[in-house]
């Protein structure tokens, strides 16, 4: 059972009316006098910027930050197959770097984030005003409802100082408007406004634990400050190794809670991200879902499923076929890594309903059994050209790492299984414990000049032995020898691959705009950031726009 905390949370996602839509009528919005007259209610507004962060930070369906965060970089791809995909060129520009800056994508990136602060502004700007008499909760609860909406409005900037550098910060809620528009921040104040406001908040938000899973507590905010940290040099011009380390540490010791008692890493592959990871001890933060209470379910199958997916899971939703990982992605992880067979659909398919019927496609193989396979090309014509625009509805390795369950009854390696009673309640992960390992070892190897440590070594072993058995663990296992920085990135794409961190990783390491990848070629530095849509810049001429791009 879900606890009540996330039931409330979904529940208010359809109280309070839909983030699909970025035209849509406010009908959501209550007059603040009329309001906040009670802990419900008040407790229903400090939730109300999760059910929000549905609809950019993760593969929902809309651009918001994860998909030119992931389909910008160089395992996943959007492309055209035979006439689907094509949609106006925007999965091609991301792709090859030359996205222009006006981008229906990345404008409405922008506003989905901007209102996801302007969710976080208004409950901040009522709750520092109003007495706890007046609505029912204490001066502690007041206390942490702040400090976590104040983290939760900086994870929003930290994640728009990641798209786009330099721009504007509110923290007010504006009375009228005749207010001056804001003006865009230097990225390096931007920078020091999101540590400012995680040092002064985290320690008086309130512990992870089972009431505050999906929600910001002291264990998100410090996953920030590892994030801000590890990035620090790019973001801010000063390396923060010591610093990122710190926050890891906090997070390691075990000292800021835990969803499930203390934070661990899953014992097994699927743990993370089946429709139980509620019961995640690694999961810090996570958009979360109650398919069952509330009808709130997880966007990525859009993404990711074929237009028949739900033959091949026996579940009830299917896909626009569109992202696919790049050709060769899938050579890289070795034939022992278990993670190769538990997280991608590749090679024939067939129902789930009773393990040995193919599942036909409906495009190029029409009454053919569906294969994916590890490359994009027009092969049913016989066509050897492979780009964005030359792929066919089986293009492909497919993602399977978070998985829905199954609603209808079936067969699975030979045995039968009943319809899961969690069916559709997987939450998606922003933060877990894996990836704070790996940030402290990159501090680590970084602080020593590029050379691995044997605790940098160490915390990598730890999270990677997951995917090897002890008869393949031997000759799998890294040493201070063979884990250089190359290689903790090339570690780092197979074990966060479609978490949202391979741009950022690539910027980082320096290869985002200097490597070649299938047929994406080096591009020019500039576009390490994306535009300032040109659409805001219009509404707002005290906007600035990044260097390289027209306007500047």
């Amino acid at each position: 059972m879900k606890n009540i905390l996330k039931i409330m949370l979904v529940s208010s996602a359809l109280a309070a009316g839909s983030c699909t839509n970025l035209d849509e009528n406010a009908y959501d919005i209550i007059v603040a006098d009329d309001f906040y007259k009670n802990k419900n209610e008040v407790v229903s507004a400090v939730l109300r910027p999760y059910t929000h962060a549905n609809a950019w930070v993760s593969p929902s369906g809309q651009d918001g930050w994860w998909r030119p965060s992931e389909l910008s970089a160089d395992q996943l791809a959007w492309p055209t197959k035979g006439r689907h995909g094509e949609d106006g060129g925007k999965w091609k520009r991301l792709h090859y770097h030359t996205w222009t800056v006006d981008e229906g994508g990345l404008n409405n990136a922008w506003v989905l984030m901007y209102w996801g602060v302007g969710l976080c502004n208004s409950p901040i700007d009522i709750l520092e005003k109003r007495d706890v008499a007046s609505m029912g909760i204490t001066e502690t609860e007041k206390t942490e409802f702040i400090a976590e909406l104040k983290l939760l409005r900086a994870f929003h900037y930290l994640k728009l100082m990641d798209l786009f550098g330099s721009i504007p910060i509110t923290t007010t809620v504006p009375e009228s408007e005749s207010e001056p528009l804001p003006e865009s921040t230097d990225q390096k104040e931007v920078f020091a406004f999101i540590e400012k406001e995680i040092l002064e908040n985290v320690d008086k938000a309130p512990k992870l634990s089972r009431n505050m899973m999906g929600r910001m507590s002291q264990a998100g905010g410090y996953a920030m400050l590892v994030e801000l940290y590890l990035n620090a040099e790019k973001w801010s011009g000063q390396a923060r190794w010591d610093d990122c380390i710190a926050a890891a540490d906090k997070l390691i010791t075990g000292s800021t809670g835990g969803q499930n008692g203390a934070l661990a890493l899953d014992v097994n592959l699927t743990d993370s991200y089946n429709p139980t990871n509620d019961n995640s001890k690694e999961v810090i933060l996570s958009v979360a879902y109650d398919y069952q209470t509330a009808d709130f379910a997880t966007g990525f199958p859009g993404e990711f499923y074929h237009f028949v997916q739900r033959e091949i899971y026996g579940g009830g939703r299917n896909g626009n076929n569109g992202i696919v990982m790049i050709p060769g992605v899938f050579t890289t992880y070795k034939e022992a890594d278990q993670r190769k067979k538990e997280w991608f659909w590749s090679g024939p398919m067939v129902k789930f309903a009773d393990g040995t019927t193919p599942v036909l496609g409906s495009e190029e193989y029409k009454d053919k059994q569906l294969t994916f396979v590890d490359y994009i090309r027009r092969e049913s014509e016989g066509k050897t050209s492979s780009t964005m625009s030359d792929g066919e509805e089986n293009s492909g390795i497919r993602f399977n790492k978070y998985k829905l369950g199954n609603s209808l009854a079936g067969v699975v390696n030979g045995e039968k299984v009943s319809p899961n009673d969690n069916y559709n309640n997987t939450d998606w992960n922003i933060y877990r414990l894996s990836w704070i390992y790996f940030a402290k070892a990159e501090a680590l190897l970084r602080k020593n000049g590029g050379a691995a440590t044997a605790e940098a070594v160490e915390l990598v072993n730890t999270v990677k032995k997951r995917a090897f058995t002890a008869a393949n663990w031997e000759a799998e296992k890294y040493t201070t020898a063979n884990l250089t920085l190359d290689e903790l990135l090339a570690e780092r794409g197979r074990e966060f691959i479609f978490e949202g961190f391979r741009r950022r990783d690539l910027i980082r390491f320096g290869k985002f705009h200097t490597a070649n990848w299938w047929d994406h070629k080096p591009t020019e530095e500039f576009r390490s950031l994306f535009a300032i849509p040109q659409q805001q810049i219009s509404m707002n001429p005290n906007l600035k726009q990044n260097p390289g791009y027209p306007g500047r």
